[in-house]
C-alpha cells in the first residue's frame, strides 16, 4: 500500500479543497491512502465530518506531522462517488426498472441517487402499470406533429353560410370545447400520478394536455368566428364528463377517456371533416383528428401491455363501464341540440329529402362509433360478445 499526497494549501474545505480531495480519492489506486496536507485551521473538522458522510476511513495525523492533517482511505463508495448510492434503473444503467422506489423522487433515470432523500408519493410506480413500449415513439411523433393554430388554419378564408347552418356549427363547436376541456383535465390528473422514472409517459401525457388545450382554442375560435354566442351545454353532457374526472385509477381513466371516449371522437371528427360547410371547420377537424388518433394509440397500447400482466384487468374495466352506465342512467345523454346540428350539417339544407339523408348519416356515425369501440375492446382481449355488450353501455354523449 502506498500513500498519494494532496496539498490543499490554505484552501478551506468549502472553498475548493473538497473538490481537489474528491479528485485525488477518485484517482488513487485501489487500496492506497490519500495524505492530506493543508493549513486551513478548520480543515480537520470539516474533513472528519465529510469522510463520515461519504464512508471513507480517516486517520488524523500526529501534531508533529504538520502541515499533514490526515490520511484518508476510500471507503466502499458506490461507483467511486456516493456512499450507499444506487442507480435509478438498470442494470444496465439507465434501463427501466420494474418498480421505481419513492425515494428516487425526481432523479433522472440512470442518475446515481444518493441515499437518504425524501420519499415523493407518486401513485404509479410499477412499470407494468405505467408503461407501454409505444410511449417513446408516440412522444417523438407528438413533438414533431405540433401545429400552431394561427399558422395552420386560414382563419380569414372567405365563405358564406346560412344563419341556421352557422348556428349548427357553433353548437357543435360548443359541445367539442366542453368535451376537450374534460380531455385536458384528465391527462393532467394522470400525469401527476406517474413516477418520473417513466419519463416518456409523463412527456406524452404533457403533450396530450397541450394538444387538448390547442383543441379548446381552435374550437372556441371557430364558434366565435362570425361574432355569435356559444351554444348550449346540457346537464346530461356535463354529468357524463364528470364521471371521467372522478376516476382515480390510472389505467381505468385511460380506458374510459382514450379507448372509449376519444376513440368515438375519431369517428365524430371524420364525420365533421366530411360534412363541414366551410374550410375553417374542415381544417380544424382534420388537424384535431390527427392528434386524437395518437391519444387513442397510447391508451390502447398501454392497456394492451397491462392486459398481458394483470389477469384481473378485464374485470375491472368491465366494472368501470357498468358503473359509469349506472351512474348516467337518469341523464338525457347526447344534447338534443348537438344531435340536431349534426343532422343539419350532414343534410346541408332543410329540404325533407336532405334532412332524411342527414339523419341517416348521423345514424351511420353512431354505428361506426360502436364498431370502432368493439374493435378496440377486442384488441384488449375481450370476446366479441363482451365487446359488443360493453360498447352498447358506453355513454350516449359519445365521450
Amino acid at each position: 500500500m502506498t500513500t498519494v499526497p494532496v496539498d490543499l494549501g490554505p484552501l478551506g474545505f468549502e472553498q475548493g479543497a473538497r473538490l481537489l480531495l474528491s479528485r485525488a480519492l477518485a484517482r488513487a489506486p485501489h487500496g492506497d491512502r490519500v495524505e492530506v496536507a493543508g493549513t486551513d485551521p478548520a480543515l480537520l473538522t470539516h474533513l472528519t465530518a465529510w469522510c463520515r458522510h461519504q464512508g471513507h476511513e480517516l486517520e488524523p495525523a500526529e501534531p508533529w506531522e504538520t502541515p499533514v492533517v490526515a490520511r484518508v482511505r476510500p471507503g466502499p463508495v458506490a461507483e467511486g462517488r456516493l456512499f450507499g448510492a444506487e442507480r435509478a434503473g438498470g442494470p444496465p444503467a439507465g434501463q427501466l426498472a420494474d418498480r421505481a422506489p419513492l425515494h428516487w423522487g425526481l432523479a433522472a433515470r440512470g442518475a446515481l441517487v444518493e441515499a437518504g432523500g425524501p420519499d415523493v408519493p407518486f401513485a404509479v410506480v410499477d412499470r407494468d402499470v405505467a408503461w407501454t413500449d409505444l410511449a417513446p415513439r408516440l412522444y417523438r411523433q407528438a413533438t414533431a406533429s405540433q401545429w400552431d393554430p394561427l399558422g395552420a388554419v386560414e382563419w380569414d378564408a372567405e365563405f358564406e353560410l346560412a344563419d341556421e347552418i352557422e348556428d349548427a356549427v357553433v353548437q357543435v363547436m360548443t359541445y367539442l370545447v366542453e368535451n376537450e376541456q374534460a380531455a385536458l383535465v384528465v391527462p393532467g390528473r394522470l400525469l401527476i400520478q406517474v413516477h418520473p422514472h417513466f419519463r416518456e409517459v409523463l412527456q406524452l401525457l404533457a403533450v396530450q394536455a397541450a394538444d387538448e388545450a390547442r383543441h379548446v382554442e381552435v374550437f372556441t375560435r371557430r364558434a366565435l368566428l362570425r361574432g355569435g354566442e356559444m351554444g348550449t351545454s346540457s346537464a346530461g353532457g356535463r354529468a357524463s364528463l364528470a364521471t371521467l374526472l372522478t376516476e382515480p385509477d390510472f389505467s381505468i381513466a385511460s380506458f374510459l377517456l382514450s379507448v372509449l371516449g376519444e376513440g368515438s371522437f375519431l369517428n365524430l371528427l371524420s364525420f365533421l371533416e366530411r360534412h363541414a360547410p366551410d374550410p375553417v371547420t374542415r381544417r380544424i377537424c382534420h388537424l384535431v383528428r390527427q392528434d386524437e388518433a395518437r391519444h387513442v394509440a397510447f391508451g390502447v397500447g398501454h392497456l394492451e401491455h397491462r392486459a398481458t400482466v394483470d389477469p384481473l384487468l378485464h374485470g375491472r374495466l368491465r366494472a368501470a363501464v357498468e358503473r359509469r352506465h349506472d351512474a348516467l342512467t337518469g341523464t338525457a345523454g347526447l344534447n338534443q341540440d348537438v344531435f340536431d346540428s349534426l343532422v343539419l350539417l350532414a343534410a346541408g339544407s332543410w329540404e325533407p329529402e336532405d334532412i332524411a339523408h342527414g339523419w341517416e348519416a348521423v345514424r351511420r356515425l353512431q354505428l361506426d362509433m360502436d364498431e370502432g369501440r368493439r374493435h378496440r375492446l377486442s384488441r384488449l382481449g375481450f370476446s366479441d360478445d363482451e365487446a359488443a355488450a360493453l360498447s352498447a353501455l358506453h355513454t350516449r354523449n359519445f365521450m
